[in-house]
Formats: structure tokens, C-alpha cells, sequence
């Protein structure tokens, strides 16, 4: 089986809220997303995504996916899509870094290997686990008390992980996590994300502040050694996310003992090979994951849906379902919450048909 032709596809993503907001004032209003469809001299295509939380979280841009997809594209044409650990050496060997560029055509790869097999990605990945995985909802960041009445409106969807948005002002910070605490019942988990946010005395202060409340404090400060600090100075469970992008920072933070919960998120690392390999070290190591993505719409969600359930139950910390934050239906056959869970299709690939008449013409095209 060889690779004829790759397309990408631009999509706007809207949000039901209107805006997100995260820690120093960051925030977007509608996403822009990458489908990237592989196509085979056997008929068979497969399909990823690639969304950015716009240039200001992490280093890729949205642009910047079909600018290295045009970059590297070419040079895919007559592989094999079902070697994907070759293909991932080869993307890598074609273009130093750039993580985020290689992520959608893996994830097209893993579709085709799945459909080629007749198999879900799920199985491909590992095996199932259980009849869902549970949901976090991302709290955008707001006034105090009217993100503890967003936690209390997605507690009554079926969410009971929530991801609160801080890294502002320490002193509204400390006001959100003790708002919120106090909407939450017993068996919630509530994680205050900062997102690289504070400062290290600023960081010092809230979890100073909070201490006696039930949190996870997650990337408080930008570098992993200010992170690293704070983890020091409290008792409450540590997330690290941001720094976590490769396996030997995984290896570092756990020989450092410098979280209790790792994020892994798919494009970060490259797309889902690389994104398992770390998945399955951290489940070597037992260390606890959440499994997602920068952002998304249907393809995304399906991936990560696909990742978490192949992912050991007790070492799954929590997933996402991006897809339940946006307007636009991009794909049917996505998993969809069920009260605040989500299930992997048992559809052969991803389980996914894009719908073509919301893509649009593709923006690049490779044959």
C-alpha cells in the first residue's frame, strides 16, 4: 500500500460560550483547525486533525500546519501509511521539530491501518478498556462567581472533572478555587490549570492559600524548574502539562518526583505513535495521565476517545470531548458525552466520516 495524495482542509470552530480564556489574558473566539486526509493507491483514506490553541499556548500556529504539510508532503508521496513507526522517522528525518505538523497525517495513517484491518484505532493501540473513559470540562477563565456557576451548570450536564482556568491575578485565583471547592460534592476532582500563569511567589501564595483545599495545581509557572520548585513548597497533587513534550522530559519529571499527573496531549508529541509510546511509558511508570489534545473538533475528539480507552483504567486520570465545545459538526460517527463520559467508536479506524459539505475545497493539495 502506498500514499497518493494528501489534502488538508481548513475549518473554523466557533465556541457555544463565545470565547475562551486561559491564564494572562490569552483567549480565543474561534478555533482554526487542520483535517488532513491520506489517500491510497488501495481506496482506502484516512483522516486526522490538527488545532492549535491558537499562537499563544504552545509553539505552532494554525498556519503553520498546512505550511509544513506542503513542506513534507510531497516527500510522503509512495510510503507505506501502515509502517507507521517508518513514517514517523521519516516525517522527522523531512522536518526537525514542528511536533504539531506530523500529528494529523499520523493520525490519518492509524485510521487506515484500522480500516485496512477492520479493527477500532482502540484495539490497535493496545486493547479496551472498560465501556468509557470520564470527561473533564475545562472551565474558561472569569469573574469569580460566575465560573462557580459554570462549574454548577457542567456538574449538572454529568462532568465531575473540572479543569478551572487561573493563572491571573493571585488573589482572584485563591477567590476561584475557594469559590468553586464549595460547589463540588464528594467523588469531584477539581484541578486549578495556570497554565505557565504565575510567577513562582505568585504560585507560592495560592498554594500556600489553598492548602486545605481538595486541588490538583497544574503548571503553575512556565519553566519546568519553577514548576519543580512549587511542587516542593505544597502537598496538593501536581499536574505537569506544558513541559511535558517528549519522553525524556517524562523520564527527568519522574526522576525528579515533579508531578503526580502527566497531560499528554497527541499533537504535542507528533501524533498518536508518539503520543502512545508515551502513554505506555507513563503507564510503566504508574503514573497517572490525562489524555487529550490542544484543542479540536470531531476527528480530534475521536483520537483521543481512542487513546483513553486503550489507556489502563486506573492510570486514566481523565480524557476530553472538544467536540461538546464547539458549533460545527465537522465529522459524523465522533463519540459523543454521555454524562460526562465518552466512548471510542467500534467502528473500524476512527469511526469517523468527515462531512465534506462543511470542509469545503481543500486549501493544499499533494499528489
Amino acid at each position: 500500500m502506498k500514499i497518493t495524495g494528501i489534502k488538508a482542509y481548513q475549518v473554523d470552530l466557533p465556541l457555544k460560550e463565545g470565547k475562551y480564556s486561559w491564564s494572562e489574558g490569552k483567549s480565543v473566539d474561534v478555533f482554526d483547525s487542520t483535517v488532513i486526509e491520506v489517500q491510497t493507491d488501495a481506496g482506502v483514506t484516512g483522516y486526522g486533525e490538527v488545532c492549535p490553541l491558537g499562537p499563544v499556548y504552545l509553539p505552532a500556529y494554525a498556519a503553520g500546519v498546512r505550511a509544513g504539510l506542503q513542506e513534507i508532503g510531497p516527500q510522503l508521496i509512495g510510503h507505506d501509511p501502515t509502517e507507521l513507526e517508518k513514517l514517523t522517522r521519516t516525517m522527522d528525518y523531512l522536518l526537525k521539530g514542528h511536533p504539531y505538523v506530523k500529528s494529523g497525517i499520523d493520525i490519518a495513517c492509524w485510521d487506515i491501518l484500522g480500516k485496512m484491518a477492520g479493527l477500532p484505532v482502540c484495539n490497535l493501540l493496545g486493547g479496551r478498556y472498560g465501556d468509557d473513559v470520564v470527561l473533564y470540562r475545562a472551565i474558561s477563565q472569569r469573574p469569580v462567581q460566575e465560573m462557580a456557576e459554570n462549574v454548577a451548570a457542567y456538574r449538572a450536564e454529568g462532568y465531575r472533572r473540572f479543569q478551572l482556568k487561573v493563572g491571573g491575578n493571585a488573589d482572584d485565583d485563591i477567590a476561584r478555587i475557594h469559590a468553586v471547592s464549595e460547589v463540588l460534592q464528594p467523588g469531584d476532582k477539581l484541578v486549578a490549570d495556570a497554565n505557565t500563569g504565575w510567577l513562582v511567589h505568585e504560585a507560592a501564595r495560592v498554594v500556600n492559600a489553598v492548602r486545605d483545599v481538595d486541588v490538583y495545581i497544574e503548571q503553575p509557572c512556565a519553566s519546568y524548574e519553577q514548576c519543580r520548585a512549587i511542587r516542593q513548597r505544597t502537598s496538593l497533587p501536581f499536574v505537569l502539562d506544558e513541559n511535558i513534550d517528549s519522553i525524556e522530559m517524562i523520564l527527568r519529571a519522574a526522576a525528579d518526583r515533579a508531578m503526580d499527573v502527566v497531560n499528554i496531549k497527541i499533537s504535542k508529541f507528533g501524533g498518536l505513535t508518539k503520543a502512545k509510546q508515551a502513554r505506555d511509558l507513563c503507564a510503566s511508570l504508574g503514573i497517572a495521565m490525562t489524555i487529550e489534545d490542544s484543542w479540536g473538533g470531531d476527528i480530534t475528539t475521536a483520537a483521543i476517545a481512542h487513546l483513553a480507552q486503550s489507556t489502563p483504567t486506573d492510570l486514566l486520570f481523565t480524557s476530553t470531548d472538544f467536540n461538546s465545545y464547539g458549533t460545527v459538526c465537522i465529522a459524523d460517527g465522533a463519540p459523543q458525552r454521555v454524562d460526562g463520559r465518552m466512548a471510542a467508536s467500534l467502528e473500524p479506524g476512527l469511526g469517523i466520516s468527515p462531512r465534506m459539505e462543511i470542509l469545503g475545497d481543500p486549501v493544499v493539495q499533494i499528489q
